[in-house]
């Protein structure tokens, strides 16, 4: 008789694109989100918790990375023939939810949002196919104050968290001047749409090409390092000047780059709709005292223009740091937004003015970290070593005092027999103090408090006369012991 096939047993793994966060991970990140909150709330918005899974009628076409509608989504079919998918991004949801409630919402309508979201793309070096996300956006006004109070917000943000004036600077550009550029190219009219998604296409890759590379894409078209060629938006030379003047737009104060612009879009008027509106947004966050040491127009800023419907910002961290290569760069970019008037329309048939920025969190995470302005090692729970099993109680009472005093504190709960490994759990657990009370402390009615701390150190260097003083373990009476347990973690 054949033996029973055996059930083959799951792999412990996290799936392709996925990750894990433990201790430090998750406890830095509330912390820093807490930070983000208090100005989001200083500044008048709501909290919004809406829902991770969406229609994708709902999500729509609007992934901002991805040509086809709906790539990049986790979707599914339910048996009624819907179809469901997890949010992508936490503007789409706001969308619906402000058109859903939108009669019982105040408006304009202010709200905050974080967690995470999800992408179908396939993963790599740094890029999760999970992450989390920290957006606000004010739903219901036209008002440039709306955009500048989000770039305002964004700055106050940045320096909650940690990050020092004149090491980031956000960059504001405008969607309409880059129309206004196209027009006075010849690029206008429902007959240039694909022409005009070249040029977007084109100068979306300026990190990437260079110059070079985007006006080979302005006019006949490009052939990169693999011998592929890719089709050019067909511009002529002065054509190709205006888009790539556009770009290089930026001169030394606001009222100069504004200047500049406004040479380049003579003749539209979206394009002078554009620029008014950069001069509007640079005059009032002048009158806010948000200067040019921390809040620039910059036309070289193009992500998210083939998103976006007017002002576009995005913030930039300008210190440097080591990448994977080992090389010295500037850390880049962790929030951006803009206006985007068309979104809500989707549901409502009405336009609906709205702005936003969202916040990469993990990028930020990472630069709190890459200039040690967060912990990097979370302090663990004092822990109440247990050595006789019978007197569990004690040891809870002990735990229970310390914390009711809002102390963190755990009793041992694995096997006691060796004190030893209790110990090496606590330095494991990055424990400030181990608390000892053996039958003979009990009598006595005295505990042994032991300062891992001043303990590890005073390995590092101690001689053997200095070790065998143990300067790091005290005794003190069992009523004394939540006040000693202070005094050690205030030092």
């Amino acid at each position: 008789m054949a033996k029973p096939k055996k059930t083959p047993r799951p792999k412990a793994q996290t799936p392709k694109g996925f990750r894990d966060y433990f201790g430090t991970d998750v406890s830095d990140r509330a912390e820093m989100l807490q930070a983000i909150a208090g100005v989001y709330h200083r500044y008048g918005f709501d909290a919004l918790e809406s829902s991770a899974v969406e229609t994708v009628e709902a999500l729509g076409k609007f992934l901002p990375d991805v040509d086809r509608p709906n790539e990049g989504v986790f979707a599914w079919q339910e048996e009624d023939g819907d179809w469901l998918a997890l949010r992508y991004d936490m503007t789409a949801p706001l969308a619906r939810v402000y058109a859903q409630h939108r009669n019982d919402l105040p408006n304009p309508y202010r709200r905050y949002t974080m967690g995470p979201v999800w992408r179908n793309e396939k993963p790599g070096p740094g890029r999760f196919r999970q992450f989390y996300q920290c957006d606000a956006d004010t739903v219901g006004t036209a008002s440039m104050a709306a955009d500048a109070e989000i770039c305002a917000m964004l700055s106050d943000t940045l320096e909650a968290v940690g990050i020092r004036r004149g090491d980031y600077v956000i960059r504001i550009n405008n969607r309409k001047v880059l129309n206004g550029v196209m027009e006075v190219a010849g690029l206008a009219g429902d007959d240039k749409e694909a022409e005009r998604g070249i040029v977007l296409r084109a100068i979306d890759k300026l990190d990437r090409l260079g110059p070079d590379g985007v006006r080979a894409l302005l006019g006949e078209g490009r052939k990169d390092e693999s011998g592929d060629f890719t089709k050019g938006a067909g511009l002529g030379d002065s054509e190709a000047d205006i888009v790539m003047g556009f770009m290089d737009a930026k001169r030394d104060t606001g009222t100069e780059t504004v200047a500049r612009l406004r040479e380049l879009v003579q003749g539209s008027d979206i394009g002078a709709q554009g620029v008014a509106e950069l001069e509007e947004i640079a005059a009032l966050l002048d009158a806010a005292g948000y200067g040019p040491d921390r809040i620039i127009i910059d036309p070289s800023i193009v992500r998210g223009l083939g998103y976006y419907t007017g002002p576009v910002y995005e913030a930039e961290l300008t210190f440097d740091v080591q990448n994977e290569k080992g090389q010295t760069v500037q850390f880049g970019s962790v929030a951006g937004g803009g206006r985007y008037d068309d979104l809500v329309k989707r549901f409502t048939g009405q336009e609906v003015p709205a702005t936003g920025v969202s916040i990469g969190v993990d990028r930020l995470l990472a630069a709190l970290r890459a200039t040690n302005r967060i912990g990097t090692t979370e302090q663990g729970p004092v822990v109440v070593t247990v050595m006789d099993r019978a007197r569990m109680a004690d040891y809870q009472a002990m735990v229970a005092e310390l914390r009711n005093a809002g102390i963190r504190a755990e009793v041992y709960l694995g096997n006691p027999k060796n004190f030893g490994n209790q110990l090496k759990y606590a330095d494991k657990r990055n424990s400030p103090i181990a608390i000892i009370e053996g039958g003979d402390e009990k009598v006595r009615g005295v505990v042994q408090i032991k300062d891992l701390y001043l303990g590890a150190k005073i390995a590092e260097t101690a001689t053997h006369e200095e070790w065998a003083g143990n300067p790091s373990q005290f005794e003190v009476p069992r009523d004394q012991m939540l006040a000693k347990v202070q005094e050690i973690l205030n030092q």
